[in-house]
């Protein structure tokens, strides 16, 4: 019973991270209809901005601040500088383009950081709250649930409450027709980037001290965990997205807890098949899979 209580709340707190990382690839692809494949070396890049303040300045909030804000700058010069003169036309140009600015990110950090791990603080304590013999969350995964919870009311309220959100969607569905409407499709375009990039930089900020370190490579299982976590939710549907998200949590929690942790990856890869081979919109959506 305590094994599976431990696994439930640490399956789930990585779930929440997942999930707002499968957020951001959600929102990238409602603003722009592209999978941002680029997302796990962009969060890594404001985790490192993060560490830099940190480390300059001695405050942890910062460097959080600063990251962010590093995550709302790059996703606007990567969609004005790079992603603004790809066709799309053809899908996989985008996805083409994007394995490239991974390989350059990586590149970059490299040459500016080194390859070494380097540790990354929390600003709570991450030993469990205990209740009786039982672990249950740590003060740092009720700051994860907290952090994701803002994430998931702010974007559910852009989308469906305010005139920019429907701007938005406007804009990645019928561009010309958004256009004659008087609407900003550049601008809109622009802000669903560097919104998917500073909430993939939240992400990072809240997985990275959970794993060994801080590395150009540290978010790339985490990248596919929440692409799984994406797709079974579906790329539409930002629910979808958090359900997705704490689902993959939990089954890799378990497989890891009562298999080994060596068949984690090979757990991702079955969900992701089925899911896709079963019904590729997502469990969530109720569209139709687009066809191309």
């Amino acid at each position: 019973m305590e094994r599976f209580v431990f696994l439930t709340v640490d399956g789930l707190s990585r779930g929440a991270v997942y999930a707002a990382f499968a957020l951001a690839l959600v929102l990238i692809w409602r603003a722009a209809r592209v999978v941002n494949f680029a997302q796990g070396a962009m969060a890594v890049a404001t985790g490192y901005v993060a560490y830099s303040v940190t480390a300059a300045t001695g405050s942890y909030w910062l460097g959080f601040v600063a990251a962010l804000g590093g995550g709302l700058l790059l996703g606007a010069v990567v969609e004005r500088g790079v992603m603004r003169f790809v066709d799309h036309r053809a899908p996989l140009n985008a996805v083409i383009v994007a394995l490239g600015l991974i390989l350059l990110v990586h590149a970059v950090l490299g040459m500016l950081y080194g390859n070494e791990f380097r540790p990354v603080g929390t600003p709570f304590s991450r030993d469990p709250i205990m209740l009786g013999d039982l672990a249950l969350l740590s003060r740092y995964d009720l700051f994860v649930f907290g952090a994701v919870g803002v994430v998931v009311l702010g974007l559910a309220l852009l989308f469906t409450h305010t005139p920019v959100g429907l701007r938005m969607r406007a804009s990645a569905f019928a561009p010309e027709v958004s256009r004659l409407l008087g609407v900003n499709v550049a601008g809109m375009l622009t802000l669903g980037w560097a919104l998917a990039a500073a909430v993939g930089a939240l992400a990072g900020l809240l997985v990275i001290p959970t794993e060994l370190g801080l590395h150009p490579h540290a978010m790339d299982l985490v990248f596919v965990s929440a692409f799984t976590a994406a797709v079974v939710g579906g790329l539409d549907s930002p629910p979808g997205a958090v359900v997705g998200g704490l689902a993959v949590g939990l089954i890799l929690s378990y497989v890891s807890g009562y298999v080994g942790s060596d068949t984690t990856p090979l757990a991702v890869l079955v969900l992701l098949l089925t899911v896709l081979l079963l019904r590729p919109a997502g469990l969530f959506t109720l569209g139709k899979a687009r066809q191309v």
